[in-house]
């Protein structure tokens, strides 16, 4: 019979490593923000690095402050939607299991 603390530190083992390949996942997605109905779009990876700004052409006749406005909402928009899929991705590798308050995974 295998002793309980090998196995319990097999399956911590097994966990991480589980882990590493969810965050290496998500790090390669790439979601789209908007703002404006559409016409500012933004592209962000799962690391939360902006790779792309699409801007509607009728915008840049437009008020410098709304085009900033549109803009700041887009990325907002892209990094709302990259947390709720790192949340939604731990959520069904954990079962739905909740962490203590305060303790963060490695991403």
């Amino acid at each position: 019979m295998k002793n309980p603390l090998a196995n319990l530190m097999q399956q911590a083992q097994k966990m991480q490593e589980t882990l590493k390949k969810a965050q290496d996942e998500l790090a390669e997605l790439q979601v789209q923000g908007e703002s404006g109905g559409g016409l500012v779009k933004i592209v962000m990876t799962g690391r939360k690095v902006v790779v792309k700004v699409s801007l509607d052409d009728s915008l840049l006749k437009e008020d410098r402050d709304m085009l900033e406005d549109l803009v700041a909402a887009a990325i907002n928009d892209a990094v709302n939607k990259v947390n709720a899929l790192k949340q939604e991705k731990m959520a069904s590798l954990t079962g739905g299991f909740e962490l203590p308050p305060g303790f963060k995974l490695p991403f």
